[in-house]
Order: C-alpha cells, then sequence, then structure tokens
C-alpha cells in the first residue's frame, strides 16, 4: 500500500492486522517478499528478523523497521502515518550502536541523519571521542587519532565529503576499541592540596619509573585544581620529551590529537581524554635505549649537551630584536638534512641566540622532515615510507605543541625530531627529485581529475607528485587542491599512517601561508605518501556509497 511518500506493507497475523514500513532498514529490501512466523518478519535478502508488533530488529546490525499504529474501524484498516520518533535522537543512538558493535554500515547511516540540514559534526565528532576514551582498556590509539585528523580536515573538505570523513574517523574508533574491555578512570587526590607545578613534577616522576596509575592521578588531580588547558599541555608535552623521541613518535602526535580533540569537543572530557594518554607514556620504548640514538654516534649525548644549553639559548634570543629574521632558514634546512649531527645541533643553538623563537625553529625541523618524505626515491624498501613518515608527524606535533604551551622542555623535542631527520638520511640516497617550478605547468580541474585517475594505478608516486606540483606552480587554487587530496585520501581504505602524514601535510601547508614554495613541497610529500599506498581494495567506501544511497532512498536490490 503506497500513502504519504510511504509504501507500507500490511500482515495479518494471528488474527491482528500489522503496518510496517516495506523497506528493509538493512539495505532496502522489500518486505513484502519476506516471511511472517510466530509474530516475527524475516527479510529474504539478509535475513534481518524484526518484531511485527514493535518493529524492533533482534539483528543490530539492520536497525528497526518502523511500525505504524493500526485501527479497525467499520471493517476498514486505518493506519497513523505520523512521525512520533525523533530521528535525531534514534540516529545518535544508533551510533553508539555501530561504536559499540563495530558496524561501519549502521555508522555511516547515522552519519548521513545526524549531519543533514542544521545537524553539525560536533555532535557525532565529540561520541566517537568519548566512546574511544572510555571503551579502549590500553587508552588512546590510532583509532582516535585517525578520529581526529580527518575531523581536523573536515574544513577543508567540499561539503559532500565531510559526513564521509566522520564516517571514517567513528569506524576508526569502533575497529580500534571493539573488544576492549572498558577503561576507568582514577579519583583526584582528596582536597585540592597540591598545586599545578607540584603535580606536573609528580607527574614526570611517575612516567619516568613507568607508574602509569600515579601519574594518572596527577592528571585528574590537576584537572580538579583548576589547571587551565595550556598548564595541561605544558604537563604532558614535559612528559613526552623527558626521554628522545618515545615509542619513534607517537605519543607526542597523540598528545597533540587529545588536545585539539579537547578543543573541538569541549574540555569537559578532559579527564576522560587525557588520561588515556599516560600508559602510552609510561611503556614507551625510549632512544636512549636503541643502538641506532647511541651508535656509531652517540645521538644522545649530543643533545643532553645542548640541552644544558637551551635555558641561556632562549634566554639570549628573547633579548634579540630581529625575531630569528636574519637567521638563513634555507641554510638551516639544508643542515639539518645533512650528515653532521653535531653541526646541526650547533646551528640550532645559534638560530636561538639569534632571536628565532621556538616555534619558528620547530617549524624548519617539521619541513626538513616532510622534504624528506617528498625525496623519499621509490628504490627504498616499502615500509620505510613509514620510517621517513614517523618523523614527519612526531616533528609536526611538536610544532603545534610549541604553539600551544612553548618551554624549553618541550623544545627539547625540537632537537629529537632534528636527530630523526639526521638518522633518516638514507632514505634520500639517492634523492627522488621534487619537481621545480619552470614556467610548465598545468592548471585548472583537468590537472586534478589527472590526480584521481592516476591514483587509480599502483605507484605512480612521481608522476602525480609532477601533476601536484605543476598545478600548485601555475597558480592552482590552493582551496581546491586541497579538497581533492582530502577526497583522494577518503575513497582509499583506511591507513593510519596515509591519515596522518596527509593531515599533518594540511596544518603545515595552512601555516606556510608566507613561503609558497615550502608549501607546496609539504604537499608533495603527502602527494607521494598517498600515491605510494593507492590504490587499496576501497571496500570501506563502498560501504559507505551503500548507507549514502539508502539515505536517499535509492533501491539498492534493483542494481
Amino acid at each position: 500500500v503506497q500513502r504519504g511518500g510511504h509504501t507500507i506493507v500490511l500482515v495479518r497475523n494471528n488474527g491482528a492486522i500489522y503496518a510496517v514500513d516495506n523497506r528493509c532498514p538493512h539495505m532496502g529490501f522489500p518486505l513484502d517478499r519476506g516471511t511472517v512466523k510466530d509474530g516475527i518478519l524475516t527479510c529474504h535478502w539478509h535475513h534481518a528478523r524484526f518484531d511485527l508488533a514493535s518493529g524492533g530488529t533482534f539483528d543490530q546490525w539492520a536497525d528497526d523497521i518502523r511500525a505504524f499504529p493500526v485501527e479497525l474501524r467499520d471493517g476498514q484498516v486505518w493506519v497513523d502515518l505520523q512521525e512520533h520518533r525523533d530521528l535525531r535522537a534514534h540516529q545518535q543512538d544508533r551510533l553508539r550502536v555501530g561504536l559499540e558493535r563495530d558496524i561501519p554500515l549502521v555508522i555511516g547511516k547515522a552519519v548521513l541523519t545526524l549531519t543533514e540540514g542544521d545537524g553539525d559534526s560536533v555532535a557525532p565528532f565529540r561520541t566517537g571521542l568519548e566512546f574511544g576514551a572510555r571503551y579502549r582498556n590500553r587508552g588512546w590509539g590510532q583509532g582516535l587519532t585517525m578520529h581526529v585528523c580527518f575531523m581536523n580536515m573536515l574544513p577543508h573538505l567540499e561539503e559532500t565529503a565531510r559526513p564521509r570523513a566522520l564516517y571514517h574517523g567513528l569506524s576508526a574508533v569502533a575497529r580500534d576499541s571493539f573488544g576492549h574491555p572498558a577503561r576507568f578512570c582514577v579519583r583526584p587526590l582528596p582536597g585540592a592540596t597540591a598545586d599545578p607545578a607540584t603535580l606536573k613534577r609528580w607527574f614526570r616522576q611517575f612516567i619516568e619509573v613507568r607508574d602509569d596509575e600515579g601519574a594518572e592521578r596527577c592528571i585528574v588531580s590537576a584537572l580538579q585544581a583548576g589547571a587551565t588547558p595550556a598548564q595541561m599541555a605544558d604537563m604532558l608535552f614535559a612528559a613526552v620529551t623527558d626521554h628522545r623521541y618515545i615509542d619513534i613518535g607517537h605519543p607526542a602526535d597523540f598528545t597533540n590529537k587529545a588536545l585539539e580533540a579537547l578543543d573541538v569537543a569541549g574540555w569537559d572530557l578532559a579527564e576522560l581524554v587525557l588520561t588515556s594518554l599516560v600508559r602510552g607514556y609510561a611503556m614507551a620504548e625510549r632512544m636512549e635505549e636503541s643502538n641506532a640514538w647511541r651508535h656509531p654516534i652517540d645521538l644522545v649525548a649530543i643533545l643532553e649537551a645542548a640541552f644544558d644549553e637551551l635555558p641561556a639559548a632562549v634566554d639570549g634570543g628573547q633579548h634579540e630584536d630581529r625575531s630569528g629574521g636574519m637567521v638563513d632558514r634555507a641554510a638551516l634546512v639544508e643542515l639539518l638534512l645533512g650528515d653532521e649531527p653535531q653541526a646541526t645541533v650547533d646551528a640550532m643553538l645559534v638560530a636561538l641566540r639569534a632571536g628565532m623563537s621556538g616555534v619558528e625553529l620547530a617549524q624548519t625541523v617539521a619541513y626538513a622532515a616532510a622534504l624528506r618524505i617528498a625525496r623519499f626515491h621509490t628504490s627504498n624498501e616499502f615500509g620505510d615510507w613509514d620510517t621517513a613518515l614517523h618523523t614527519f608527524t612526531f616533528a609536526n606535533a611538536v610544532h603545534q605543541g610549541m604553539r600551544r604551551a612553548p618551554s624549553v622542555e618541550l623544545l627539547r623535542g625540537v632537537f629529537d625530531s632534528a636527530k630523526g631527520v639526521y638518522l633518516y638520511r638514507f632514505l634520500n640516497i639517492p634523492a627522488a627529485r621534487i619537481p621545480e617550478a619552470n614556467g610548465h605547468h598545468a592548471s585548472g580541474d583537468g590537472a586534478l581529475d589527472e590526480l584521481s585517475l592516476l591514483l587509480d594505478q599502483q605507484q605512480q608516486v612521481n608522476q602525480s607528485a609532477t601533476v601536484l606540483a605543476g598545478y600548485a606552480y601555475g597558480g592552482g587554487d590552493g582551496s581546491a587542491l586541497l579538497a581533492r587530496l582530502g577526497a583522494l585520501l577518503l575513497r582509499e581504505d583506511r591507513d593510519f599512517h596515509t591519515v596522518q602524514c596527509v593531515e599533518a601535510a594540511f596544518r603545515q601547508y595552512a601555516l606556510l601561508a608566507d613561503n609558497p614554495t615550502a608549501r607546496t613541497h609539504v604537499l608533495v610529500a603527502a602527494m607521494r605518501y598517498l600515491a605510494a599506498h593507492s590504490p587499496t581494495v576501497r571496500a570501506q567506501g563502498q560501504t559507505y556509497r551503500i548507507a549514502s544511497r539508502l539515505h536517499r532512498g535509492e533501491e539498492l536490490f534493483e542494481g
């Protein structure tokens, strides 16, 4: 029966008449082709089962069908077609079901409903953040990091692509949390006796001896005592840089992403979110324990000597009136990419004394780290893409941390980043050629479309970099370029490191507005990394397309 824009199936069962939407909420198959037995309606496509009376499903991947109230009046069947449900509240609940049970199709349907019209992206983002921080016993991981990366990229995407980015982030949280027990936060210290400086000292001491529980209590106590976001960032970044390049940079990047997440979702989630980082700090591998950082050159000893000079170097630079303007950044970048670790450290100290700020130095090192990827030669082992990537994402995290809460302690991370750039110099031997501005460039949508075609083929690394650089050098629209890069990322199956790389490049691109060549180079790095990891099976995109077609009311069973 078709009435009021609805196709309704009427079912007589055990003497009663029921009316339900004829469209299976799972994938749209007509339910009049199903069967009814003992009050249960079964769809014959994927065998989803529904209670005829309420419409409730027994299979959580399917969702409930809409059941319409029915009355019999003088032998006629009257069906109430008014909507009595709060659709957004229902889909908010379905989003939680999708997260709990790791059902991407349910997540996709929920996101599309929650973000349409006057809906926003913050509420579903917050739901995913809270879920991932609470229901992964090991704390912050890859899923939450990808969730924040996609949220950060949202403003750069075409409007139609934004729900897809949220879907990817939320699905990553669900996958990373599935099967894990919940995590329970410790209580704060009784009263408010300890000040933030003391709690910071204790926190670092507990991380030093790998006591995650004691460290966690310092965080919740500091928050309860009224510590500001800047004070919390300072506490965390100090601990994450007390040792050299811990866990190849992941804890620093996780910290940066957690802080960015709170900026979006609200700092009322700080206890839950920030305590999820602690285990990663306490249990991390420390590069002081690594042969590569000790032999044949003891990089740790070089760094520790430099750290002794940092307070005086920073203080001396603050009395300069040049604000780093006299420092030759291009020469410093080339030195960072060279093979003289002591000379690199010396030059960085000289730059600080000359008035270069810690933020400027961090940005310079992050750019050098991006060049390692831009110059990565495809003759290397494929896995070494990630070796170069880790240094870049670590350097970017330190850079963002310095912008948020600059400190001498965190400045150590800038020097750690520089040593990572040095250690992996072999990945640029030979160095891939970065396309140059030579006056012959492609511009317009044709170049962007060519990027899409190139990434339908394997290992179009150099070709895609050339097209991207030509578009950028030729005066192509930077916003359109970012949107296309984002779209190319979203159509692939999620890869943690690829998502990290592209998001960090977007961030650096935005902050290099005064240097068009450097801006192009960081996007070349992201393009080459993405091309090296494309195409994937694109199964996750297929799931999202199904959710989109169902949301539009299309009939999938007809092709």
